[in-house]
């Protein structure tokens, strides 16, 4: 009799381990999702989170955080069935392998939103999970480290709870195991929580983790170095002394070879950190320059496509903008073509913005930058960007600020004569540019005539009293009459008239 009890006891788990294994099974292909939820799966499974089979609690947890993990929809649903304290309660009580599980669950939940990663926080989670990262098994330690990131990278608010709850410095002891997954995932979270600000920066810095994260640049896991270059970046944006603090840990020269890897995130995390520090003070800036950073930006800029070059163009900008120095180290490193490339090369509009600030940092300094960007035709590029009917607000006004302050500053007339065909709102800066050099030289007053400069002046329609008409008098002034009037518009007309008036037997 006992047999047949025990055969009844024995085909119900067996049914249970085969429900639970397929649910999870057929969780990881999307097409049998709605089938499993419109099935009431999340009913049936949660039970299961407490089954007295430990496998069966397993694979319950398993399929969970699948379904979880599909949608915000089914994470929503994880919630409303109260599953989430049953999970948390189990994290501090079962095996490596159900911590795992759980930790993916919480992790799946909290990736969707800031208030699923709230609900996650309510539930207690927290401390459970930070537990879990002074388990030994470092897959467990991954698994916990893995979700405190998730939950912290929603809000400064989500990620002052992990930090309360006591997290970073034992993501900084995750950081230093051997494993490499872990170490990635513990430097993925620790970014995820400085990120916000300037204050949960220097948490993850008064725990110690700059010098360790800057030994690892030179790693040769490329995923390892993503997540390193990143997490300095994040750290390095928000202030001069954070910045100071991650410069301090000897990151030049090695980051800059980052710019050379073969991954190309490795390039664009190191390229961002890289940014990040240029932008603070001349000195860091001085700094990346010295230390061979704006040759190294102009070659990653110059092979990098499409956003890949954002941080490389916003560098050489904020290089350039501190100083004539600064700015012409970018112009002698050969900065100015890839930027070029990009202003007429790049579809999106804002890396044709960026380029032509970038552009317009560079050439506002003195004669001899604006000089620089007039060989290179970037004056004509940037008002065609300017002119063209699709171009943003934003690439407009860029591309308007930069012409006008590299005009001002370009005594190399040749260049600006192009532009005499420009929109009144630019053409006073062009012919206020005449107005000035050509007093004071000769040749440049001939060459201006045989060009046909004089010409096109004499062609613009000024308003009387604008200072667009005045600038046009004062270089009507530099010629004898006869030759303006020769040149003028109306000049044929008027000598026809002559013709018609002149009597020769009078």
């Amino acid at each position: 009799m006992s047999r047949a009890v025990l055969q009844v006891f024995e085909e119900y788990q067996k049914s249970r381990v085969t429900f639970v294994q397929t649910v999870a099974d057929l969780a990881t292909r999307p097409a049998n999702i709605d089938a499993l939820q419109n099935a009431g799966v999340m009913a049936l499974l949660r039970p299961l989170l407490l089954d007295s089979v430990a496998s069966i609690q397993q694979s319950a947890a398993l399929a969970l955080g699948r379904l979880a993990n599909y949608s915000d929809e089914l994470a929503e649903s994880v919630v409303q069935h109260e599953i989430l304290p049953q999970l948390v309660y189990s994290l501090s009580q079962q095996n490596r392998f159900y911590k795992k599980a759980a930790a993916f669950v919480l992790r799946a939940v909290s990736k969707h939103s800031p208030q699923l990663a709230q609900a996650v926080v309510d539930s207690g989670a927290l401390d459970a999970l930070v537990a879990c990262l002074e388990e030994f098994d470092p897959s467990v330690k991954e698994s916990a480290a893995w979700a405190l990131g998730y939950i912290a990278r929603h809000t400064k608010e989500l990620a002052n709870t992990v930090v309360d709850a006591g997290a970073v410095p034992l993501l900084v002891l995750c950081f230093q195991e051997p494993e490499l997954s872990l170490k990635r995932i513990s430097a993925s979270a620790l970014s995820d929580i400085c990120k916000h600000s300037p204050e949960l920066a220097q948490v993850v810095v008064d725990a110690g983790a700059v010098s360790l994260l800057a030994k690892d640049i030179s790693h040769n896991d490329a995923q390892l170095k993503r997540q390193v270059c990143s997490c300095l970046s994040q750290i390095a944006k928000h202030s001069v002394d954070l910045a100071e603090v991650v410069v301090e840990a000897e990151i030049f020269p090695r980051i800059l070879h980052c710019l050379k890897d073969v991954d190309e995130f490795v390039r664009k995390n190191a390229s961002t950190c890289i940014r990040e520090i240029a932008r603070h003070t001349p000195d860091l800036a001085k700094l990346i320059v010295n230390a061979g950073g704006v040759a190294a930006m102009v070659d990653y800029i110059t092979e990098a496509r499409g956003n890949n070059r954002l941080p490389g163009i916003m560098t050489l900008g904020y290089i350039a903008a501190f100083s004539e120095t600064l700015a012409l180290a970018v112009v002698v490193s050969k900065g100015i073509p890839p930027l070029k490339d990009a202003l007429i090369n790049e579809p999106e509009d804002h890396l044709k913005a960026a380029s032509a600030w970038s552009l317009g940092q560079i050439g506002r300094h003195s004669p001899d930058h604006a000089r620089a960007l007039a060989e290179a035709d970037v004056l004509r590029r940037l008002l065609a960007v300017y002119l063209h009917q699709d171009s943003s607000e934003d690439l407009q006004t860029k591309a308007k600020r930069a012409l006008k302050c590299v005009i001002q500053k370009c005594t190399t007339l040749p260049a600006l004569e192009p532009l005499l065909e420009a929109p009144p709102n630019i053409l006073k800066y062009v012919v206020q540019q005449f107005a000035k050099v050509l007093p004071n030289d000769l040749n440049a007053r001939r060459q201006f005539v045989q060009s046909g400069g004089l010409q096109k002046i004499q062609e613009v329609n000024a308003e009387v009293g604008s200072k667009l008409h005045d600038y046009v008098q004062e270089i009507n002034t530099l010629y004898p009459p006869e030759i303006v009037q020769y040149y003028s518009p109306n000049y044929a007309d008027t000598l026809l008239k002559k013709m018609d008036e002149f009597n020769p037997t009078g």
